[in-house]
C-alpha cells in the first residue's frame, strides 16, 4: 500500500470556447486542487453540470487542463498528445457508461480479455480474471449473450488484464437495472479489496455510500471532500 497519491492536481482549470458567452468561453473546472489516493474507491459526485465528468476526463488524460498541473503516479503529465496516449495505454483502465462501448462484440469473452492484455503487451489469465469478477464459466460466450451488468464487469476485468494501476469509470451503474447494478458494485468492491484503486463519477446513492472518499463538485469547483471509514 503506497502513501503516494495516484493523482495530484494543483489549481486545475478547464475552459471551453463558447462564442455566445461574454468572454467567449465557459468554465468546466475552476481551481481544483485534489489528491487521489492509490487505494480505495473515490467517487466524484455532484449535480449535472457540476464538472465531475470534466474532472474524470482530466484524470483520464483525455482533457488537457487550460491551466494548472496534473501528475500521475508521481510524474508530471505534459500537454503532448503522444505522451498522454502512452500513459493512458499502460496506466489507466477506462470503463464507459454504456456497457457495449467497452468491448469488442465480435470476440468471445476470453478473447476480449486477451485483446485487452495484448494492447498493453501483457498476457491474460482469463479464467482467473473472470473468477475475480464473478464471471466464471463465461469465457466462450459472445458479448451479446451477456447481460448489461455482466458486460460492465467484463470491462473491469479487461482493465485488470491490461495491468492498469488505476481504473476510472463513468457512471458505471446508470444504464443497469437494480440487480445488475448491485453486481457491478460488488465487482468494484472486490477490485478495491484486491488493491486496485477505482475512481468513478456517479449519481447513484449506493455508489456514493460505498465510496472510501467522496469528492463533491458544483459549478466546476470542488466544494467538499468526505472520508468514509
Amino acid at each position: 500500500m503506497s502513501d503516494e497519491p495516484i493523482y495530484r492536481l494543483r489549481r486545475v482549470g478547464v475552459d471551453y470556447p463558447l462564442p455566445t458567452a461574454r468572454d467567449g468561453r465557459v468554465t468546466g473546472l475552476d481551481d481544483v486542487t485534489l489528491d487521489v489516493p492509490a487505494t480505495g474507491l473515490t467517487v466524484l459526485a455532484g449535480p449535472s453540470g457540476s464538472g465531475k465528468s470534466t474532472l474524470l476526463r482530466v484524470l483520464a488524460l483525455f482533457q488537457p487542463p487550460t491551466r494548472g498541473r496534473v501528475a500521475f503516479a508521481g510524474a508530471a503529465v505534459g500537454p503532448s498528445p503522444r505522451e498522454r496516449r502512452a500513459v493512458r495505454r499502460h496506466g489507466i483502465g477506462l470503463v464507459f457508461q454504456t456497457p457495449t462501448d467497452n468491448l469488442l462484440p465480435t470476440l468471445s469473452v476470453a478473447d476480449n480479455l486477451h485483446a485487452a492484455a495484448q494492447s498493453a503487451r501483457r498476457r491474460a489469465d482469463s479464467e482467473d480474471l473472470l473468477t475475480r469478477m464473478g464471471l466464471a464459466g463465461t469465457g466462450r460466450w459472445r458479448i451479446p449473450a451477456l447481460s448489461g451488468g455482466q458486460q460492465q464487469r467484463l470491462a473491469f476485468a479487461c482493465a485488470l488484464a491490461r495491468g492498469c494501476p488505476v481504473v476510472l469509470a463513468d457512471e458505471p451503474t446508470s444504464q443497469l437495472d437494480d440487480t445488475s447494478a448491485g453486481h457491478v458494485l460488488d465487482a468494484i468492491t472486490r477490485l478495491v479489496n484486491q488493491g486496485v484503486p477505482v475512481v468513478t463519477t456517479s449519481h447513484d446513492d449506493r455508489v456514493v455510500e460505498r465510496g472510501d472518499r467522496v469528492v463533491r463538485l458544483r459549478a466546476g469547483r470542488l466544494t467538499d471532500q468526505e472520508e468514509h471509514p
